[in-house]
């Protein structure tokens, strides 16, 4: 097999992460045109956005395998793809709970942190195309310090969220099933801030 260049894997990332840009966006946009008679349609076009975060997911573990040469340790390269496609695997795990748990409004809290997914989603698309330039960057670590930023945000908002719903909540199996949303909307911003600390280790593996 003819030996991938060096750009095929950081346009992979930047493929990965522009499709958890779209992801996050659209995690958005059901929030706050939230419709429980759409929410199964809105899911499948979810589901379409990992899957194809998935192939290029497949396709960098496929050039991976019969590699001789890389531009950076192979288990680098191979983390940082799984880095990034579990953060759309969350994104994807917030709608399947609206789905399955039947939610039917969206609370306010939601839409908040929401956004700060998408901000942190944004922001980690800019850390991928910035990172072949890791050596000389100026700003990698400025991009680092804001997904740590977004992410600390999320944890505050997420708290809040949390302590608004057991404070108001009134139907148990509402709370339960809003806790579980909560929970998976916390876990994309600690997956972007995981895709910001592998870059960190990169650069303080080849620096």
């Amino acid at each position: 097999m003819a030996k991938k260049p060096d750009s095929f894997y950081f346009d992979n990332y930047v493929a990965c992460a522009d499709l958890a840009v779209q992801a996050a966006e659209l995690l958005t946009k059901i929030f706050e045109n939230f419709d429980p008679a759409k929410i199964h349609d809105m899911l499948n076009k979810m589901h379409a956005i990992e899957h194809a975060a998935d192939k290029k997911h497949h396709e960098l573990e496929d050039a991976l395998l019969t590699a001789f040469i890389t531009p950076l340790e192979r288990e680098d390269l191979d983390l940082m793809s799984c880095s990034l496609d579990t953060v759309l695997d969350r994104i994807e795990g917030v709608v399947q709970r609206v789905y399955f748990t039947n939610i039917q409004s969206i609370h306010p809290d939601a839409i908040v942190i929401a956004h700060k997914v998408t901000d942190a989603c944004r922001a980690m698309k800019d850390l991928m195309v910035e990172l072949p330039n890791y050596r000389k960057s100026k700003t990698l670590r400025e991009l680092v310090i804001q997904i740590n930023t977004i992410e600390s945000e999320a944890d505050e908002l997420y708290i809040n969220a949390m302590r608004n719903l057991h404070v108001n909540g009134k139907d148990p199996l509402e709370v339960i099933a809003w806790r579980d949303v909560y929970a998976f909307l916390e876990y994309c911003a600690d997956c972007c801030e995981n895709v910001a600390d592998v870059v960190d280790s990169i650069v303080m593996k080849n620096s």
